[in-house]
């Protein structure tokens, strides 16, 4: 899975002619790895809601605070499906810096992703790092490859962090996420973060639309559709809770705009 840098460069073939989730979200981070059509469609969903920096720097906040917490209690294996674009610190580092000796599976389906899969890949000595180029449509093959470093027979933790209203119902995104969680040992958890419409509906209508002209798709789930991907699993306190308050005792405040809640609701449940 491991690439020469020099060889995955001369590879990569990468669309500008669209936007791509990965990029617009490296953009709203303050990120250089999109380009001008990233950026166009970041700033017309700005229109729509002007905290689309405050967004993702909440779901960002919200990945670190959740490792510490599954580090806190063992967690040694972490499969993170929808990656994104590196950022520091990233998930591995939360990690290893917990237990050197945890193993990490990334994946993403974009190419630029593939390019920074070196900054992906420097685990400690103790531990592993590695990269699958893969979408999250094909379950079977993520699992197929990352059971080549992770050992699915052990708890691990999957992470779908601001993915899934990325798949629609068409997709078969409740298909995807029972195929993945299946494979999990008991003891395993489940780590979602999503978009919401439930406080503004008329402007996550916009933004579907917005995405729709581009081709892409963009599904806001509720509380309680969110809630349905937990089905059968023991869900950790608080619950579905708002990304920005599920556990902030275990990391830094994230300033933001206004006093109206960030649209996304988060949680994280343990496979029986």
């Amino acid at each position: 899975m491991t690439q020469d840098p020099a060889s995955v460069r001369s590879e990569i073939r990468i669309d500008t002619s669209k936007p791509h989730p990965a990029r617009m979200y490296d953009w709203f981070l303050g990120g250089k790895d999109n380009y001008p059509v990233d950026e166009e469609m970041a700033r017309q969903l700005l229109t729509v809601d002007a905290r689309g920096r405050d967004m993702a720097r909440v779901n960002r906040a919200f990945m670190h605070r959740a490792i510490r917490w599954l580090s806190a209690r063992g967690v040694r294996q972490y499969l993170d499906i929808g990656t994104g674009i590196p950022t520091e610190p990233n998930l591995h580092q939360i990690a290893q810096q917990a237990a050197p000796e945890a193993r990490i599976v990334y994946c993403d389906n974009d190419p630029i992703v593939l390019a920074h899969a070196a900054a992906l890949l420097r685990s400690t000595p103790e531990g592993a790092t590695e990269y699958i180029q893969a979408d999250a449509r094909d379950p079977e093959v993520i699992l197929e490859r990352a059971g080549k470093v992770l050992d699915f027979d052990q708890p691990i933790a999957l992470s779908m962090l601001a993915l899934l209203h990325f798949l629609g119902d068409e997709d078969g995104a409740h298909d995807i996420v029972a195929k993945l969680v299946e494979k999990l040992a008991p003891g395993s958890y489940l780590v979602l973060s999503h978009v919401t419409g439930d406080f503004d509906p008329e402007g996550a209508a916009k933004a579907v639309g917005m995405y729709k002209a581009r081709g892409l798709t963009l599904r806001p789930r509720s509380r309680d559709e969110l809630a349905a991907f937990f089905e059968g699993m023991d869900l950790a306190e608080p619950g579905v809770s708002l990304t920005a308050e599920w556990h902030p005792e275990l990391g830094e405040p994230v300033p933001v705009q206004g006093d109206d809640p960030i649209p996304g609701w988060s949680g994280v449940a343990r496979k029986l």
